[in-house]
């Protein structure tokens, strides 16, 4: 008897030892990852129906990361309004900038022949010439140019050049109806600097626009693009 419980002691302490040392999974030798858990009692499994109820994350579509670049007219016009002398072109860019046209906006310059001209003749001398100009002035008339070069003309104050004789009756047509009276045509072979403004992608309403502008500022054309 004394033997068998002595047998039955060595047994138990085998047991503990096997099940100490051996049979323990990784990890549950070790008490510091217990101790690391954040209240392990609420983890709770979820099945397969609490499973379908949750709201899933969607990655956001390629298209609405991508930054769109300058979107122009697929038609590919342009629309080009003009000709300007280089003086006359700041009253063209006041006038386009309420339609914020930003890239779609750029200038060509040329020099072409000129063959016409509105002007004042000559006046004699400086100070009746610049006395002619305080009256364009006070007429609200800003576009002019005294010629002081040598010549029959000297003195003439010019009121712009142009290509052909309808663009230089536009000009003098406007300039009378704001009281210039001493103004003329005449013919002028000279080399101009002209500046055309262009529009890409112009539709029709803003072709409209653009002619309603045009009207504003006779002897200039919209048309095509060259």
């Amino acid at each position: 008897m004394r033997a068998f419980f002595l047998l039955l002691i060595a047994a138990n302490l085998a047991l503990f030892a096997w099940s100490r040392y051996y049979a323990a999974p990784d990890g549950a030798s070790d008490p510091e990852p217990l101790r690391r858990q954040v209240k392990p009692e609420s983890i709770r499994l979820l099945a397969g129906a609490e499973l379908a109820g949750l709201p899933m994350l969607k990655p956001k579509p390629a298209a609405e990361t991508a930054q769109p670049g300058p979107q122009f007219s697929s038609t590919g016009s342009c629309t080009e309004w003009g000709a300007f002398s280089v003086a006359e072109a700041s009253r063209a860019e006041q006038a386009l900038e309420p339609l914020a046209l930003g890239a779609r906006l750029s200038q060509r310059r040329s020099e072409e022949k000129a063959g016409w001209w509105v002007f004042i003749p000559p006046q004699g001398n400086r100070p009746a010439a610049l006395k002619k100009t305080a009256e364009l002035k006070s007429l609200g008339i800003e576009d002019y140019f005294v010629l002081q070069d040598e010549g029959n003309m000297r003195w003439a104050v010019s009121l712009g050049v142009f290509s052909s004789e309808e663009a230089a009756k536009a000009r003098l047509e406007a300039l009378r109806a704001k009281g210039v009276r001493s103004a003329q045509t005449g013919e002028r072979e000279t080399q101009v600097t002209k500046i055309w403004f262009q529009v890409r992608g112009a539709d029709a309403a803003l072709q409209a626009k653009l002619q309603g502008l045009a009207k504003g500022l006779p002897g200039t054309d919209i048309r095509e693009c060259k």
